[in-house]
């Protein structure tokens, strides 16, 4: 398996920050696979989605409406609502594997590979992305 850390500045609102194409980088040429996208980090996940067309915004709407930037949080650091970054990733997951055929990502036709990042205190993050070849 060959992998590769990729890191990403998110600044300090939240984002859904499309990564497809340093995906698509790291796959180009390489045959058929399975690429693993992970973020190694409490706070933040991986999703496929359609970017663009509002929906990274309706997501970001979305996890606000599910997890409100509050002091309901028992986990409090940071920012107000802070503890909400680190349950965000039971609903959007730390990674996300995506069929590569010939190379290329077998992603429909209006997916995207997607870092979430609600934490407005890091504004670094890292992928780490993964090819095994099949």
């Amino acid at each position: 398996m060959d992998s590769v850390t990729v890191e990403f500045r998110t600044g300090h609102d939240e984002v859904v920050l499309d990564i497809t194409g340093d995906c698509h980088e790291f796959v180009s040429g390489r045959g058929d696979g399975l690429l693993s996208v992970f973020v190694p980090h409490a706070t933040a996940g991986i999703a496929i989605i359609e970017t663009g067309a509002g929906s990274d915004d309706d997501l970001l709407a979305a996890l606000g409406d599910l997890l409100p930037a509050d002091d309901r949080w028992r986990h409090r650091h940071g920012s107000r609502g802070h503890g909400r970054s680190h349950v965000m990733p039971a609903v959007v997951p730390p990674h996300a594997t995506v069929p590569v055929l010939g190379g290329r990502m077998a992603l429909g036709t209006w997916q995207s590979v997607c870092l979430v990042d609600l934490n407005v205190d890091n504004d670094v993050r890292e992928v780490r992305l993964s090819f095994l070849a099949g």
